[in-house]
């Protein structure tokens, strides 16, 4: 509009009869700018914003945030929201408009997905309101410098929480292990059932009962169950804005909790120059916040990982023979070599899984078709990597080794199945 009145003024040189009427124009322009002031700035508390967060962000997840609106004007309101986002999002160009009736609510939600853990700070929510006028807009200030806390993916923990106890578990991904044999853990005795194995009939108690009976077993129970994660500069590769030692710990966290429903004990610990994040063994109801409180600490140094230190410290430390799934990554044959006498090392006193690393973007080069003799050379070199990988596979299989060689997406699915192979099987 005053734009349309600047380019009256201009035309009134021409058409002196125009001259009047913009005078005209400009003060019914004024009077209404000043009416929108008044009706705008008379209430103080015209409208109230509040932003809910979750208590703590999920690594990796998208998490919603809900803004909640309420209009106390006697009129409907056009509002604009920007919220301050942490920095760490590099958002700059949140906004949201909204129209609201009078003296009613409004409320909608956006979500965050954060690929590093530590604390998030939310800045101002900015509620601009405007009037039917539009001419003007009032700023309004809510929520200032809120912290939110970003730990492990909590969200896959609940989403796997009843995995343990399913007999469903196709719908989670996981496949059907065979069972091999029988655990040794003795149950009960119980009435035959049609689909019982005859082969565990009890004759003393058919012969009692005169009635079949069988025996039941159950998976053992108790069994340490250690995730050890190495946080080395191997593992700060980056996939999908997160580290491959964020996967893993996500992967620990969802394991752990499925390691504690199947009666096991979980435990875990870190690596690099040394042994951290220690959290011993146990099958306690605080032994998921203690796993919790570890993860959310673990951060990379950059260093080369000392195998050395870590086969010690196991050696010292760890005297029952437990099942250890080890977190790293190795890239070739040579690589592993250096490694592999003090792998070896623990595979002869515990059960020994080493889980690493598909590099997904070798993949992407050897589907793609070949146009330039760079890209056939680049396309030849991706190939070898992965064939290394397959081969680091084999090498570890030689020597008792077990592995999971997976894409960080599929790591907590993979690494849970792993696990429960190796509780079906009875290889403890």
């Amino acid at each position: 509009m005053l734009i349309g009145i600047i380019v009256l003024f201009c035309c009134a040189f021409i058409f002196p009869a125009l001259y009047s009427a913009t005078w005209y124009l400009l003060f019914i322009l004024a009077l209404f700018f000043v009416l929108d002031i008044l009706i705008l700035f008379s209430s103080k508390n015209g409208i109230e914003a509040e932003r809910t967060t979750p208590e703590k962000l999920s690594n990796g997840d998208e998490n919603p945030i809900v803004i909640s609106l309420k209009n106390f004007y006697t009129f409907s309101i056009e509002v604009k929201v920007i919220d301050e986002i942490p920095f760490q999002f590099q958002v700059r160009n949140f906004e949201i408009k909204r129209k609201i009736k009078n003296a009613s609510k409004d409320e909608f939600q956006y979500s965050l997905r954060p690929t590093e853990r530590g604390e998030y700070f939310f800045g101002n929510l900015n509620v601009y309101v405007s009037s039917p006028l539009r001419l003007i807009s009032k700023r309004y200030k809510f929520n200032k410098d809120q912290m939110v806390p970003t730990y492990p993916s909590y969200i896959q923990l609940r989403k796997y929480d009843l995995i343990a106890f399913s007999n469903n578990l196709f719908q989670y991904g996981v496949k059907k292990i065979r069972r091999i044999g029988h655990t040794m853990e003795f149950e009960q005795i119980k009435e035959y059932v049609p689909g019982d194995d005859i082969r565990t009939l009890n004759w003393k108690a058919t012969a009692k009962k005169n009635s079949l009976m069988v025996n039941q077993f159950q998976d053992e129970k108790s069994q340490n169950i250690y995730m050890v994660i190495d946080k080395g500069r191997v593992m700060k590769m980056p996939f999908n804005g997160m580290s491959l030692l964020d996967y893993a710990i996500n992967a620990t966290l969802v394991l752990s909790n499925v390691i504690l429903k199947k009666q096991d004990k979980a435990g875990m610990f870190s690596f690099s120059k040394k042994v951290e994040n220690r959290v011993v063994a146990e099958k306690r109801t605080s032994q998921m916040q203690k796993i919790l409180e570890s993860l959310y600490n673990i951060k990379t140094n950059f260093f080369e990982s000392d195998y050395s230190r870590l086969y010690v410290d196991i050696k010292k430390n760890i005297n029952q023979r437990s099942l250890i799934i080890l977190y790293t990554n190795f890239e070739t044959m040579d690589g592993l070599h250096r490694q592999l006498p003090y792998l070896k090392g623990i595979a002869k006193s515990h059960l020994l899984v080493v889980v690493f690393f598909q590099n997904t973007e070798l993949y992407e080069i050897t589907n793609k078709k070949s146009q330039t003799i760079q890209e056939v050379y680049d396309k030849v070199i991706a190939e070898k990597f992965i064939f290394e990988k397959k081969l680091i596979v084999t090498e570890l299989k030689k020597y008792g080794i077990y592995s999971v060689l997976t894409q960080p997406e599929n790591l907590t699915l993979d690494t849970i199945n792993k696990y429960l192979e190796i509780k079906a099987r009875g290889i403890l």
